[in-house]
């Protein structure tokens, strides 16, 4: 057994990724020998960026996204990284394993690629989501030194810490705030909730700057208010205090969505929530590989100019061509 063996079954198979099927399957390795195989070995993050780095096209106004996502787990009690979380999915509290990821966009191109991923497993590492947005971060600039201009997130990373790390690489940030956050327009004021203030014409098309609770005294940011529909208004801020536009700040959130495609793909075409071992270790290498497989599809995918999904669909192309001409079973009518 090898790497590249389990990432062909989890790009080939269409609806089954449990080992037992593999193992039917494949024919030379049983349940056990794929098993022992997943435990002895280590998928790390790196591999990921290893197999996508000479993909990337950089530019000096691209984007980092990071945002999380929940494998859902719900009928598994004793999987050992799962845990009790919310789900954006779900929008309720699940058992999932939590993996925060990172995505960098060529917005010129209209292109993305995953450039890291950490597995949110706070009893085994002590680190939160926003630990692992931060270390994803520096390693960005530190060690993969990507050429970037702007960092996405969503408001579940809409931190202090976070946005003074952002600040201090010399980037800029665009981020949604919850609408109980406290702002104040001014050291006089009072602080208050931003879905309260008041907003006049000008106001509402070049946003007004705000002081941020608990934030350093004299840090202002840009506020604006996107209303999205008649049922959703947002609120995001930004340290860029010289955008003066509601329809740019609209348009550079909206390419946050990248990420969103990302792990919508990722789930639906390479199993990375099939998997049923218990042990951890297995968990974290399937979800590594899963990871590669979509590198891989999406590669293919901007080469000849589909999309991931009709690749993968397109796998069983060959079978109904072969069954319409000569089925394995004939329908018979009484």
């Amino acid at each position: 057994m090898t790497r590249l063996e389990y990432c062909q079954f989890l790009l080939s198979s269409q609806v089954n990724y449990t080992l037992t099927y593999f193992a039917d399957h494949a024919q030379k390795w049983s349940h056990d020998t794929i098993g022992r195989y997943l435990r002895r070995e280590r998928i790390t993050p790196a591999l990921v960026w290893d197999n996508v780095k000479d993909q990337i096209v950089e530019t000096k106004e691209g984007y980092l996204i990071f945002d999380d996502t929940v494998l859902d787990k719900n009928y598994s009690r004793k999987i050992e990284p799962a845990r009790r979380q919310w789900s954006s999915t779900a929008k309720r509290v699940i058992e999932g394993i939590g993996v925060v990821t990172c995505v960098y966009v060529n917005p010129a191109l209209e292109r993305f690629w995953v450039i890291d991923y950490r597995i949110y497993a706070p009893e085994t590492d002590g680190k939160t989501k926003l630990d692992h947005v931060a270390e994803m971060l520096r390693h960005s600039v530190d060690v993969k030194d990507l050429a970037f201009s702007t960092v996405l997130m969503d408001s579940w990373y809409a931190s202090m810490p976070l946005w003074k790390l952002i600040e201090q690489l010399g980037k800029r940030y665009y981020c949604p705030l919850k609408a109980n956050r406290l702002v104040s327009l001014s050291p006089e004021q009072a602080y208050q909730r931003v879905d309260r203030l008041a907003w006049d014409q000008g106001q509402a098309l070049s946003g007004q700057l705000v002081h941020i609770k608990k934030m350093p005294k004299g840090h202002r940011v840009k506020l604006f208010r996107l209303v999205l529909s008649n049922e959703r208004t947002d609120f995001v801020i930004t340290n860029d205090v010289a955008q003066s536009s509601v329809q740019a700040t609209q348009e550079e959130c909206g390419v946050r969505w990248k990420i969103e495609q990302f792990h919508r793909e990722l789930k639906q075409t390479t199993g990375i929530e099939r998997c049923q071992c218990r042990r951890e270790r297995i968990q974290r290498n399937h979800i590594g590989c899963a990871i590669l497989v979509w590198v891989r599809l999406k590669a293919l995918a901007d080469q000849i100019g589909t999309s991931v999904y009709a690749l993968k669909r397109d796998l069983l192309s060959d079978y109904m061509v072969q069954q319409l001409r000569n089925p394995s079973i004939k329908m018979a009518l009484a």
